[in-house]
């Protein structure tokens, strides 16, 4: 084999290092500025998605304190209409209560002047009741027959 021959490596040495120099040259003025100018490019495209991305994350949490505002606001508004509300049929259920409360003490105060009533007209009708069961007493114990107006005497004449 030739490449073995210790009297050609010198020859060998030489034109490796020649092809080597022409490769390197090739190498470094065609293909290397192309891959850097890919990777500057690359380099530029992240920063510029980053860039984006920040100001997307930045809009994203303005848009956040925005929407935390309109809420709290809205629950601000919804809380004085439901106070509002509530206010509303306090006012009502109070006044439904007064209502109810005049009617319950007229039909209370009815109610104790047909008592009041009665409890008269049955004391007026007590004494004739009374005067007719003494005279109805006397009659079957004695055998005698008391008038009317003898009975209501007597019964008078007892509760005096």
């Amino acid at each position: 084999m030739p490449q073995l021959d210790i009297s050609t490596f010198a020859s060998q040495i030489v034109w490796l290092a020649l092809v080597f120099a022409v490769l390197y040259f090739v190498v470094a003025r065609s293909s290397l500025p192309k891959v850097a100018q890919v990777i500057e490019s690359r380099e530029a495209h992240i920063t510029a998605e980053l860039a984006a991305a920040e100001a997307a994350r930045e809009a994203a949490a303005a848009a956040g304190s925005t929407r935390d505002e309109a809420l709290a606001k809205a629950r601000a508004e919804a809380h004085k209409v439901l106070s509002a509300a509530k206010d509303a049929i306090t006012a009502e259920t109070s006044a439904k209560l007064a209502a109810l409360d005049a009617e319950l003490t007229t039909r209370l105060a009815a109610a104790e002047k047909r008592i009041q009533d009665a409890r008269a007209q049955s004391l007026a009708q007590i004494d004739a009741v009374a005067a007719e069961a003494a005279a109805t007493i006397v009659e079957k114990l004695t055998g005698v027959t008391v008038g009317a107006e003898e009975a209501v005497q007597a019964v008078a004449s007892v509760k005096a």
